[in-house]
């Protein structure tokens, strides 16, 4: 089937014709013998002689892009006197910037806000550094560091390239958690490397989200960060990913009438995602799950594209030993969870699956199947993208995880706080809401991350990692006849 059109590939086309030409008719005409969708039209300017209007279209990616723009040329009395990738130009100039919280108007201000007033503030943290967390951006900040090398479904494509992504992050934990995020894009590679720059910058911080580093390096840099620094270390591609997948699994399961100890679970793709999610799965009951690399399932005892994370995914997962490709081992499957790359997963594969089956195609930007494929097929279809329904989105978990864990100042992130936000995001699809193309709530949809938080908070002070039980401090009556100086 064809894909669906897309606001990742949407348009926005300025057109000219002589007044009293209808633009809207003969454009929503012609895109739409194409295979393109109109959204909206407006009038930019109106005059007795002539019109110009501005057309937003979506597309299904860039051929068609190019096939509707050369469809809307032909039509006679239509000139297109512009034409933008509407993308490519929200990204233009970046999509951050750094703005201020105090104003800064006057010399009282100034002496206020820097020298000589800062000096004071300065000693007060040196004399007690737990002052940093209330009088300096680490309260509420967040690096998020990566070294490109595994950017979504793109793969290695290095720093520079990862900006863009991680921009688009920093949006996201402002957006949905209040946090400030800063992009650390690193020109190194080596684990080593990595660590010492990470724990260099850690003061700066109150917490690190690592993003977008193959696995299995990983791997070994997120477990040496979490045993080296006193503050919250989460690699989102591995942890918010497997919150999210398990929130989505408890709701999906209720829909099939299905307990997650019964399931048999076949992965694709074993990298950070792959493993992380397994484990959490793993850790809420499932027993039963297999593995596929591009070799095929992985099994103990396999020789060939091993490597010690996969040789410790093998001790713990595939009891039954099955060997062979992923068409192999997919039959009778209740679960499919891809996290892999785009045309994994076939028709004939998902006819194979075990009745009422769940399949989580959650490769970006392309799923291991298109869903108009695998819907008839499925009980439960869910991708990783936006515009369509049941989207596994990293963004319901870490804005709302590093919410609660900055403002209860854990010290890092515990197993028990992943269930805690994987069950939150559960709840807050009411039963009365549940149904097979709503499993899991929209990020736009209030209160997630908020919930997620309380959520957080609880465990962490349920596994003694909190350490400001009574929450973020927001007064600062105990220094008042403090002079520092």
């Amino acid at each position: 089937m064809k894909r669906v059109c897309s606001p990742a590939y949407s348009l926005t086309l300025r057109l000219r014709s002589p007044s009293g030409t209808e633009i809207f008719d003969s454009v929503a005409s012609v895109v739409g013998a194409v295979g393109g969708e109109v959204k909206s039209v407006k009038v930019d300017e109106k005059t007795a002689e002539r019109a110009v209007c501005s057309v937003s279209v979506f597309a299904r990616d860039v051929d068609h892009q190019r096939v509707i723009v050369a469809a809307v040329r032909a039509v006679d009395g239509i000139e297109i006197i512009g034409a933008k990738d509407d993308t490519f130009a929200c990204h233009e100039g970046g999509k951050m910037e750094i703005a201020g919280r105090y104003p800064l108007r006057d010399p009282e201000d100034l002496s206020r806000l820097y020298t000589p007033g800062v000096a004071r503030v300065c000693r007060a943290v040196s004399e007690d550094p737990q002052q940093g967390y209330r009088f300096t951006i680490r309260c509420n900040t967040v690096a998020i560091v990566s070294d490109g090398s595994a950017i979504l479904g793109l793969g290695d494509l290095g720093p520079l390239a990862a900006m863009p992504v991680m921009e688009g992050k920093a949006l996201l934990f402002k957006q949905f958690g209040g946090v400030d995020a800063i992009p650390i894009c690193l020109d190194a590679h080596e684990p080593d490397e990595i660590v010492a720059i990470v724990k260099a910058i850690a003061p700066t911080f109150g917490g690190i989200n690592l993003e977008d580093i193959s696995a299995p390096r990983c791997f070994e840099i997120e477990r040496r960060l979490r045993d080296e620094l006193d503050i919250p270390v989460f690699h989102d591609d591995q942890h918010g990913t497997a919150i999210v997948v398990l929130a989505a699994m408890k709701n999906a399961l209720k829909i099939v009438g299905k307990d997650i100890a019964s399931l048999k679970i076949v992965f694709s793709g074993v990298g950070a995602a792959g493993v992380a999610c397994t484990k959490l799965l793993r850790t809420a009951g499932a027993g039963n799950i297999i593995g596929c690399d591009r070799a095929g399932a992985i099994y103990k005892g396999r020789g060939e594209h091993m490597n010690p994370a996969k040789q410790e995914y093998a001790e713990y997962t595939n009891p039954e030993g099955l060997k062979g490709t992923l068409a192999d081992v997919i039959e009778g499957a209740d679960v499919f969870v891809g996290v892999s790359g785009p045309g994994t997963l076939g028709v004939d594969d998902v006819k194979r699956m075990a009745k009422g089956a769940i399949v989580f195609a959650m490769s970006n930007p392309d799923p291991e199947i298109q869903p108009e494929d695998a819907l008839p097929h499925v009980a439960v279809m869910a991708t990783g993208r936006s515009d369509y329904p049941n989207q596994i989105n990293n963004v319901l978990a870490f804005p709302g995880v590093f919410r609660g864990a900055l403002d209860c100042l854990a010290s890092s992130i515990t197993e028990g706080m992943k269930i805690a936000a994987a069950e939150a995001i559960a709840s807050v699809v009411g039963e009365n809401e549940l149904r097979s193309d709503y499993i899991i709530p929209s990020a736009f949809e209030p209160g997630v991350a908020s919930a997620v938080a309380g959520a957080v908070i609880a465990a962490a002070r349920k596994d003694d990692v909190a350490r400001n039980p009574a929450g973020p401090v927001t007064d600062v009556d105990d220094l008042m006849g403090t002079t520092h100086g």
